[in-house]
């Protein structure tokens, strides 16, 4: 099954040279900076923090975690084997939410690839019949545009389904003409957490529609400027930049180098500073989507989380919150007792009206800044 499996259900100037989307490499050091961030995260083995995306981004980064990189892996197979087992159990009744969902499954069959495991036996038939399950009740549910536009890119070039090129073909355009239609002023690809997916799909395509390279080159532009205000924290999209910095997307997983040579990553240690009295800052919680409303005023050390003033609120007032985990940190499930449900979501929004585009672990207040909860629909 292997690469092409796995994405299937995961969801300058003019002239020939501004058709194509050519990442040029980057400041090693600034790289080795980044694939750094990943490395506390390899620590963190609990079957909920567990992320094979990390695995993936670093295998395809040209950097390496040392020994750490062997460990995690076992971690990996370990929880996901067992998950796998408990959902094949007629007798076990456990909570759907200890078990991986469609895309992480996706992502751990696609970490054993990029170590040159290449799934087979009873186990690995095991593995595939699960996703194929998955597809058929979540397929409806997949809207991650550059995904979508990997998992075609990755047909194409296997050369499969042959009697489908034309399709194939088409599906790709429409995903580029989409892709290129969302860049924004600044450079990015929607906004700046989308962009390093969208830049692994334009960068496989056989096909580059006018103009791609430019757009590309100034995604590029936008990201490195991104990269040096320390934009990236979430360790799900540094795992999605790292490939691109190293001119790779997933689909150089249907032919994994495992003997490249890559760049060992060493723990930096950060010198002490002088000792400083933290500051307190005070950030206003407002709920407008409940009766009667909620707001309040919540004081957190500076450089705390969005998620640090949730806890911090429901320790001390009558504000609860409901997470559940996923492989981007968790994302607020329910407010207030109150559950977002079918097409409703929990909306995070900094007053006056700008939406979050980070989640609650990710996103820092500032001092005397209002953050809404807002219950909205798709």
């Amino acid at each position: 099954m292997g690469c092409l499996g796995a994405l299937l259900l995961l969801l300058g100037g003019l002239g020939a040279l501004a058709w194509t989307c050519e990442i040029a490499k980057v400041d090693s050091d600034l790289v080795e900076r980044l694939g750094q961030r990943l490395l506390p995260w390899m620590d963190r083995l609990s079957p909920e923090q567990l992320n094979p995306s990390i695995y993936v981004g670093l295998r395809l980064s040209g950097l390496q975690a040392g020994p750490k990189e062997a460990h995690y892996l076992h971690s990996l197979k370990l929880s996901y084997q067992q998950s796998l087992l408990r959902s094949v159990s007629s007798n076990d009744k456990s909570d759907s939410e200890a078990k991986p969902s469609m895309g992480q499954l996706a992502l751990y069959l696609l970490a054993l690839r990029a170590n040159c495991e290449f799934v087979g036996s009873r186990k690995g038939d095991r593995l595939v019949s699960q996703l194929k399950r998955f597809l058929e009740t979540e397929k409806r549910a997949i809207d991650t545009t550059a995904m979508a536009g990997l998992a075609f890119s990755c047909l194409e070039v296997s050369n499969l389904n042959l009697n489908q090129r034309d399709r194939i073909a088409l599906a790709i355009q429409r995903v580029q003409e989409r892709i290129l239609r969302a860049q924004t002023p600044e450079g990015h690809f929607g906004n700046v957490y989308s962009t390093p997916l969208a830049l692994q799909f334009l960068m496989t395509s056989l096909k580059p529609m006018e103009e791609q390279g430019t757009a590309c080159l100034k995604a590029k532009a936008a990201l490195l400027d991104s990269l040096q205000h320390k934009a990236f924290q979430n360790p799900l999209v540094i795992s999605q930049l790292l490939p691109v910095l190293n001119q790779k997307s997933y689909v150089a997983l249907i032919s994994p180098n495992c003997q490249a040579p890559k760049v060992i990553l060493e723990t930096v240690k950060e010198t002490p500073s002088q000792t400083q009295v933290p500051e307190v800052i005070h950030v206003t919680l407002k709920v407008p989507s409940i009766f009667p409303p909620y707001k309040h005023s919540i004081s957190v050390l500076d450089g705390s989380s969005l998620e640090d003033v949730l806890k911090k609120a429901q320790e001390h007032g009558r504000f609860r919150y409901g997470t559940q985990a996923s492989l981007s940190g968790p994302y607020l499930t329910s407010v207030m007792g109150k559950k977002a449900e079918g097409p409703e979501y929990w909306q995070l929004l900094r007053a006056p009206n700008i939406p979050l585009l980070q989640g609650i672990a990710d996103y820092r207040p500032r001092d005397g800044e209002t953050i809404e909860l807002r219950l909205v629909r798709w």
